[in-house]
């Protein structure tokens, strides 16, 4: 490290899911670092705390399936990299099923003590309401979606560039004892046991033809939130769809979206299938909170608990929390950010999570980790090798720093937010034909053995990279 390395720490704006993972990063490589957050000074109308790493939406972090599924995948990816947030994970998982879950206080909670304590990392409470001074010669701006006004004003000024904007939803969460467990009950989908759980995870709500038609029915009729007139044609993400818009796409989108009734007997009546389902998953460690998965909603908060009411098993269901409507914004990094995430307007300025146009907190904390990395190589005057492309974490920083700019006849922008998934991967040299036994794959198995051979090259290509780049940035 050099001497000038030691003298000035990195600056992490934002303390987030990515922004915590980039400072301990940087501090794990022996890098000093000052992360600010202006909560408390400056809360947004999402949070609800000034905690680091809180939780705003689901308390999943998805799928923990690494051979199956690539956020499983990413991460598995993120531990072997020592990632502060994977940890915090494991430590307060919830049983969900084949999803890792987690306590979202005691996530929170166990993130912010790690940064407290560590001793190259200094905690700083205020907003920065502008580009960073100039003298800060080595900074990642991780504000995520919900970047203040004047920051979001400032990054616009400088990069010519007006910030992609889309709105997100957060689902209601109900106190568990308010549900009638005479009419719903326990079960995984398929019985899937994930961690921390045993295959009978969710509480699910069963719904006759009749009721999933009213419920429909009164979920369109429901009054919405207003949007400002700057916001009325701010596009939504499609990964977090409120439960409203969904229905509005076709009555039946929901039976085939949060509501399917796919994998679950209910065990009081199991010669009759339901003809949807819905279901709640568990959000804190004491089980006493359940949110209600893949309803998120724009609707007023009298529209939500009346329509919401409606549903068999929720009759008498009291809100912990009602859903609500954020804006969030992203960059178009593919022409603004360079591989290292560098802002090329300014490479001083480095973007990591949601704002760099990646969807989803592991996506989020894992640009974040990335970043961190890319820094304290440049605190130490050199530079890290990006991961390889064929890595979930070098497959998600392919779209973001090389994903479409392009406009087709004058149309919007194409690059838009994305969650990890296999079709960011370069294709296998040859897709598995045959099974161990040397039978040939046939129907779903080709794709299941494709998806383990993606995973099985990923987890040995980021070895190899570990090995010979990763001391890099460690060596400080």
């Amino acid at each position: 490290m050099t001497a000038k390395s030691l003298r000035e720490p990195v600056h992490v704006v934002g303390a987030g899911l990515a922004g915590s993972e980039s400072a301990w990063q940087l501090a794990e490589a022996g890098v000093s670092v000052i992360l600010h957050e202006m909560r408390p000074d400056r809360m947004t109308e999402a949070h609800r705390t000034a905690s680091p790493a809180e939780l705003v939406c689901s308390n999943s972090f998805r799928s923990d399936d690494a051979a199956n599924n690539a956020v499983g995948l990413l991460h598995a990816e993120m531990r072997k990299l020592g990632s502060l947030i994977m940890r915090a994970a494991d430590a307060n998982q919830v049983p969900a099923g084949g999803a890792l879950a987690v306590d979202r206080d005691g996530f929170s909670a166990a993130v912010t003590k790690a940064l407290q304590e560590h001793p190259r990392i200094e905690l700083w409470r205020g907003e920065i309401a502008s580009l960073p001074p100039a003298d800060w010669d080595n900074v990642i701006v991780a504000t995520g979606p919900l970047t203040s006004e004047p920051l979001a004003e400032a990054i616009r000024a400088l990069t010519g560039e007006d910030a992609l904007a889309f709105f997100d939803a957060i689902a209601p969460i109900v106190h568990k004892e308010t549900i009638d467990m005479s009419v719903a009950w326990f079960q995984s989908r398929y019985d899937k046991v994930g961690p921390g759980g045993t295959g009978a995870d969710y509480i699910n709500c069963p719904l006759t033809k009749e009721q999933y038609d009213s419920f429909v029915a009164a979920l369109l009729a429901g009054e919405k939130t207003d949007f400002k007139e700057w916001e009325t044609k701010t596009p939504y993400f499609d990964g977090c769809l409120p439960v409203e818009v969904m229905a509005e796409r076709g009555h039946e989108t929901l039976r085939h979206g949060p509501m399917k009734p796919v994998g679950l007997t209910n065990p009081r009546n199991p010669t009759v299938k339901p003809y949807a389902i819905v279901q709640l998953r568990q959000d804190n460690k004491l089980g006493t909170l359940y949110n209600m998965v893949g309803f998120q909603t724009k609707l007023k908060y009298g529209a939500q608990q009346r329509v919401f009411r409606t549903i068999p098993g929720l009759e008498n269901a009291e809100f912990a929390r009602l859903g609500g409507l954020h804006r969030n914004t992203f960059l178009n990094s593919p022409k603004l950010l360079d591989e290292q995430l560098r802002l090329r307007a300014q490479p001083r300025l480095r973007f990591a999570g949601q704002m760099t146009g990646c969807e989803g907190y592991v996506e989020s904390a894992s640009v974040g980790l990335i970043a961190g990395l890319y820094a304290a190589a440049d605190a130490c005057g050199q530079q890290l090798a990006p991961p390889p492309p064929t890595t979930a974490l070098g497959a998600l920083l392919g779209h973001i720093t090389g994903g479409h700019i392009e406009t087709v006849d004058a149309g919007p922008r194409s690059f838009q937010p994305m969650n990890i998934n296999f079709g960011l991967f370069p294709p296998l040299a040859s897709a598995p034909t045959k099974k161990p036994d040397g039978t040939r794959l046939r129907g779903n198995e080709k794709t299941i053995a494709k998806k383990q051979a993606l995973s099985a090259r990923a987890l040995a290509d980021l070895d190899r990279w570990i090995a010979d780049h990763l001391h890099i940035a460690a060596a400080a």
